[in-house]
């Protein structure tokens, strides 16, 4: 769809000291974290730890009550809004679109930010969104109203939208919400492919720890609104952070389809077996033991 970017000039996005809040309530508190360029990044934790909330302020949804957000060293609430839009990309959980709107005319929607206002669209803005289609594997459903595609459809609609917007940075919230395991896959190889592909910086909400761990660069793990750990998932997704952010007891063995980490959490009814045989022993992962 683009040329392949250079890493090196990639924009990046940071939080310095940050506090949100709804109303009274404090979610996050003097958070800080810088977004690595080009990779994709997961964040992860309990539910109520805050992970939406700082996607929000990160997509500038949610105005800081203090610290910063700052896009390319800048703060971001202070920076054009079309000119932030075509820079940063947001798909939010569970989308909306409007009734009866056709496939096509909602990836179109993408394009405003590269627009003038009254201004007819360009040959570009129809390449862009005939790449964005094909590149989701959408094209024969461009004339299909959303609302007759399947959840899985609905959300490689919605990614093409955000393809054709065509920003450096695009933050996803549970991009994977309410989808099948199949599905789940789909969507997290095609954002893999934007990656690899573009170059494109992707930051995303993710419920499963597995699925983090495996198709994850780098992760942000959250607990009561502050990150507790940060890096690759090797390095993180320890028994010890499992515990700590999810108040779970597990068993972290490598993944044998991606060797990374997976966990593989111990109920009241699941404490022996595993731990001890001999294999589980020999796996070489980065927390083999019971915790």
């Amino acid at each position: 769809m683009t040329e392949d970017r250079d890493p090196a000039s990639a924009h990046t996005l940071a939080a310095h000291a940050l506090t949100l809040a709804y109303g009274d309530r404090t979610i996050v508190d003097g958070l800080d974290l810088a977004v690595p360029p080009g990779l994709i990044t997961a964040i992860v934790g309990a539910n109520g730890c805050g992970k939406s909330t700082l996607l929000r302020a990160l997509a500038r949804l949610l105005p800081p009550r203090s610290g910063h957000v700052l896009l390319d060293g800048k703060e971001l609430q202070s920076q054009p809004s079309k000119e932030v839009a075509r820079t940063l990309g947001l798909l939010p959980q569970s989308p909306v679109a409007p009734e009866g709107i056709a496939v096509a005319d909602l990836v179109g929607r993408g394009r405003h930010p590269h627009q003038r206002l009254l201004a007819r669209w360009s040959a570009r803005d129809y390449e862009v969104v005939a790449q964005s289609l094909a590149a989701t594997g959408m094209t024969e459903f461009a004339d299909r109203p959303v609302d007759e595609l399947s959840g899985g459809q609905r959300q490689r609609v919605w990614i093409a939208m955000a393809l054709a917007q065509e920003t450096d940075i695009l933050l996803l919230d549970e991009p994977t919400t309410f989808l099948d395991v199949a599905h789940q896959v789909e969507v997290l190889d095609l954002l893999t492919d934007l990656n690899r592909d573009r170059g494109t910086t992707i930051v995303m909400v993710l419920h499963d720890m597995n699925l983090a761990a495996r198709y994850a660069d780098h992760l942000f793990a959250l607990r009561s609104g502050r990150v507790v750990a940060a890096g690759p998932p090797n390095d993180v997704m320890t028994g010890d952070l499992i515990r700590e952010v999810f108040d779970l007891e597990a068993l972290v063995v490598p993944d044998p389809v991606s060797g990374s980490p997976i966990v593989l959490p111990r109920g009241r009814h699941h404490v022996s077996g595993v731990a001890d045989s001999p294999a589980s022993l020999q796996t070489g992962a980065p927390d083999a033991a019971v915790l």
